[in-house]
C-alpha cells in the first residue's frame, strides 16, 4: 500500500494487477484462440465493487457533430447521475472521448465519490492516459488534467468493449442532437431505462 512515499487505494491496486495479468495472458494466446465473435460482454465486466463511470464520445451526422456522454452508477447498476454535451467547432472523435472522461471524472469528484472505476471503449484514450504524453501533443493539457484527477482520488480507468457500454452510447448521441455544452441528469432519461435494467441484471451481449 505504500511505495516510494506514495499511497494508493485497493481499487487502483486491483485494477493495475488485473490490467497487467490481462496483457500477459493475451501476449501468449495461440493464433487459433477464439475470435472476438465468440466473446460475451457485459456492463462492469471486471466486477468492480465501487462506483462505476461509463463514458463515450461520438461523431455523427453531416456535417459531423462531435459529442459525448456518460453515466455514473453504483456497483449494482443503480443510476446516480448522467450527462451529455456537444463540442462546438470540432469533428475529432479523440477529443470527444477524452472530454467525456474528463467531464465524467469531474462530475464524480463534485459528487464526493471517493472510489470509482471509469470504463471507456476508446482504447486510444485509455492508452494516452496511461503513458507519458509529449507536451507537443494537441491534447496534452486535457490528458494531464485527467491524470491530475486520477492522482488525487481513488479513481482508475479501464477499457471496455462497446457491447458493455451501450447506455453511454445513447447519452453521447443525445449530445449530438443538442447544442448544450454540458447537461447533467439527476434521473435517467425514459428511453434508457431498459438498457439500465440490462446492466443491473448483468446481461451478456455477444461481441460483434
Amino acid at each position: 500500500m505504500c511505495f516510494d512515499g506514495k499511497f494508493g487505494s485497493l481499487t487502483r491496486l486491483h485494477s493495475n494487477i488485473y490490467n497487467s495479468a490481462d496483457i500477459i495472458e493475451k501476449s501468449f494466446q495461440p493464433s487459433n484462440s477464439p475470435s472476438n465473435s465468440d466473446r460475451l460482454v457485459r456492463w462492469n465486466s471486471s466486477n468492480h465493487s465501487c462506483h462505476i463511470l461509463n463514458v463515450d464520445g461520438s461523431c455523427l451526422d453531416t456535417p459531423i457533430r462531435a459529442s459525448f456522454g456518460g453515466l455514473i452508477s453504483n456497483n449494482t447498476g443503480f443510476f446516480l447521475s448522467g450527462f451529455f454535451g456537444f463540442l462546438q467547432d470540432s469533428m475529432c472523435i479523440l477529443l470527444a472521448e477524452l472530454t467525456t472522461i474528463h467531464k465524467g471524472l469531474r462530475l464524480a469528484s463534485d459528487m464526493g465519490l471517493e472510489d470509482l472505476v471509469c470504463y471507456s471503449d476508446s482504447l486510444l484514450s485509455v492508452n494516452l492516459i496511461s503513458v507519458q504524453v509529449s507536451k507537443f501533443n494537441a491534447y496534452a493539457v486535457l490528458v494531464q488534467d485527467i491524470k491530475d484527477i486520477l492522482a488525487t482520488r481513488n479513481y482508475t480507468i479501464r477499457h471496455t468493449l462497446r457491447e458493455g457500454n451501450y447506455c453511454t452510447d445513447f447519452m453521447a448521441k443525445l449530445g449530438a442532437t443538442s447544442n448544450i455544452e454540458l447537461c447533467v441528469h439527476s434521473s435517467p432519461p425514459h428511453d434508457i431505462l431498459g438498457m439500465l435494467s440490462n446492466d443491473a441484471m448483468r446481461v451478456f451481449f455477444p461481441r460483434a
